[in-house]
C-alpha cells in the first residue's frame, strides 16, 4: 500500500475486539511514509519531528493537525516549540499501532507539504 493509497482508503471506524498491528504490518505500512518512525516508548507509536521557519509556522500546522485530528475523533500528542513539532500517533483503546495511525501519519504530511515551509 502506498502513501497515496493509504490517504485514498482513509480513515476507517474501528471493530470492536481488533488488535494492534503485527510487527510486519507495521514494517509494511511504515514504509509507505519513511519520515516516520516506529517507537516504543510504553505503547507502540508512530513519530515524526517536523521543522519550520518560526514558531507561527509550528503553531499554525499543530492547528491543521488539530483539525484532522477532530475530523475523525482521533487525536495524537503535539508538542510545540519554536520552529519544531513533534507528532506522535497511536491508537490508546489497543496499545498500540493500528492502520488509522498510519492514515493519519500520511495526513499529516500531506498538510505538512501543503504549508510553505
Amino acid at each position: 500500500m502506498s502513501r497515496n493509497e493509504l490517504l485514498a482508503r482513509g480513515y476507517m471506524a474501528r471493530s470492536e475486539g481488533e488488535v494492534a498491528l503485527t510487527k510486519d504490518d507495521q514494517i509494511r505500512l511504515n514504509a509507505e511514509i519513511p519520515e516516520w518512525d516506529i517507537a516504543s516508548e510504553g505503547e507502540t507509536k508512530l513519530v515524526r519531528e517536523y521543522r519550520f521557519k518560526n514558531f507561527a509556522a509550528a503553531l499554525d500546522f499543530t492547528n491543521r493537525i488539530g483539525a484532522l485530528a477532530e475530523e475523525v475523533d482521533h487525536h495524537p500528542l503535539l508538542t510545540l516549540q519554536w520552529g519544531q513539532v513533534r507528532v506522535e500517533w497511536w491508537t490508546h483503546e489497543i496499545g498500540g499501532l493500528h492502520r488509522n495511525d498510519f492514515v493519519m501519519a500520511a495526513r499529516s504530511d500531506l498538510a505538512y507539504e501543503e504549508l510553505d515551509v
